[in-house]
């Protein structure tokens, strides 16, 4: 016996020898078959470990096909998956094992010391599982779809770390509502070189496709030539990259040659996609478009044609089969056409809770709505447009990055006086994170100084790209520094 929740078996079942996965670097190819034996591999470890439904199962490990086994796992097994994002600082890292508290640790190779300094007690190499065999899998019991099955970590509003519980619901409904919206079949396939302790890597095209019955080919460290040659080399039909991806795939010479005949469309997300981006495409009669989610839901909301998308840049369109949105005032009410407001979105593809953070979640959702904190706007043809976002959150190459978790740590040297962090238009990033600085006593060079300062304690991506020092930080009428005067001023200057 089986239940909804044991779907990648079924899929198995119904067909055993359709490609699945493919990872790029090793050319390993698994079979839905040989899939599912390996995601019984891991049902079998960690059953014999004393996992227990509900308990945490964490993962520090780059991209490979071997982490979706371990996904597919926890679901068969009731535990709930929680990929960590190795870019991260140690510290940062010791923070978030601390918060989910999980009862094993599962890395690669490279992160297994990584691993040992953060959580030293029950931890495993993916390495060693791999040769274990599969388990026969009996479902004795039958557990609720709103259970949770993964828990992916995103930025708060103060910048910690908050746990996103999605459940069996969210995370299949996310799926069926993307395969029927965006027409997905067994015949599609997907070139991913998303993180896979993102849900972009997880939840946009993988795990859709991978209902449906298609094959995603998993790449490991983005490189531009390598990705778009990808696209050619495994007749992909439909993949996602972030602007910085397209920013670079665009420069490439097999980009400027290739036709992709087997390419039904590109998609980006991540951040806002530069214009310019749409218009290399578009002039290679390719078709391009943007979507917009966030890991409290989907991360699909919107479906939108590609020749609508080559209409009107920067739409993400209507909102697909299985959710609605409404866009709101400050005073509560839904806004008119044209008009901008906050986006809420609703559907059975929505998070359950933040992990041990009641507070936060009440905030969140409000009458069942989300409450994402987007601004946005609808034309007389009903398409939306993400026109930006409420709160300071910078979006650099796809990462969310908090401007007071950078500021605590520049504030901290003991040079600094003052500081204010901003994100700043780019073409390649999207937003570069730009840090604005009164300093004492600083000498040639501290901008350098400053962004070293910086990858001690934060995550890569978090670190300024720009140091801008100045005499005093524009201030308003009650004393806070005023952060739109320095976006002004910046864009003034640009």
């Amino acid at each position: 016996m089986q239940n909804e929740q044991a779907w990648i078996l079924n899929r198995a079942r119904l067909t055993p020898s359709k490609l699945a996965l493919i990872d790029i670097q090793s050319n390993r190819k698994w079979s839905y078959e040989e899939l599912s034996n390996e995601a019984l591999k891991w049902l079998s470890y960690l059953k014999n470990e004393g996992i227990k439904e509900g308990e945490r199962v964490a993962l520090l490990a780059e991209n490979s096909i071997d982490l979706f086994p371990i996904l597919f796992a926890c679901g068969l097994g009731g535990f709930i998956y929680v990929p960590l994002n190795w870019r991260l600082s140690k510290n940062e890292l010791i923070s978030i094992v601390k918060d989910c508290t999980p009862s094993i640790l599962i890395t690669d190779e490279k992160y297994f010391c990584l691993g040992e300094e953060i959580f030293g007690n029950n931890l495993v190499q993916i390495a060693y599982v791999l040769k274990i065999d599969p388990m026969e899998y009996e479902l004795n019991h039958q557990w609720e779809s709103t259970n949770p099955w993964l828990m992916i970590y995103t930025g708060g509003t103060m910048g910690n770390p908050k746990g996103v519980l999605l459940s069996f619901d969210a995370v299949n409904w996310n799926a069926i509502n993307t395969i029927i919206s965006w027409n997905l079949n067994c015949e599609d396939c997907t070139i991913n070189y998303m993180p896979l302790f993102h849900t972009g890597g997880l939840n946009a095209l993988s795990i859709p496709i991978l209902m449906c019955g298609g094959t995603v080919v998993v790449g490991n460290k983005f490189d531009a030539e390598e990705a778009i040659r990808a696209v050619d080399d495994y007749q992909s039909t439909i993949s996602l990259f972030v602007p910085t991806m397209y920013q670079a795939i665009i420069e490439t010479d097999y980009f400027k040659k290739a036709t992709f005949p087997t390419v039904k469309v590109f998609l980006s997300g991540g951040a806002p996609c530069p214009k310019t981006i749409y218009s290399h495409f578009i002039n290679k009669g390719l078709k391009f478009k943007e979507g917009y989610g966030l890991t409290e839901a989907g991360p699909n909301n919107f479906y939108i044609e590609p020749e609508n998308a080559a209409k009107k840049p920067g739409s993400v369109g209507k909102s697909m089969l299985f959710n609605s949105i409404q866009i709101k005032n400050e005073n509560g009410n839904l806004c008119k056409g044209g008009e901008v407001g906050e986006l809420y979105i609703k559907g059975k593809h929505m998070f359950t809770s933040y992990w041990n953070n009641p507070e936060e979640t009440k905030k969140a959702i409000i009458n069942g709505w989300l409450k994402t904190g987007d601004l946005a706007k609808v034309d007389r043809d009903g398409d939306v447009f993400i026109v930006g976002r409420r709160k300071d959150m910078i979006i650099t190459g796809g990462e969310n990055v908090y401007p007071i978790e950078v500021e605590q740590c520049i504030i901290s040297h003991p040079k600094v006086k003052e500081v204010a962090v901003i994100g700043i238009s780019d073409a390649r990033w999207g937003e570069v994170v730009t840090a604005f600085i009164v300093c004492v006593g600083a000498g040639e060079g501290f901008d350098i100084e400053i962004q070293n300062y910086c990858r001690k304690q934060l995550g890569a991506y978090k670190v300024p790209k720009k140091v801008i020092f100045v005499d005093e930080l524009p201030k308003t009428h009650v004393g806070k520094i005023d952060k739109k005067q320095l976006v002004e001023l910046q864009s003034e200057k640009n």
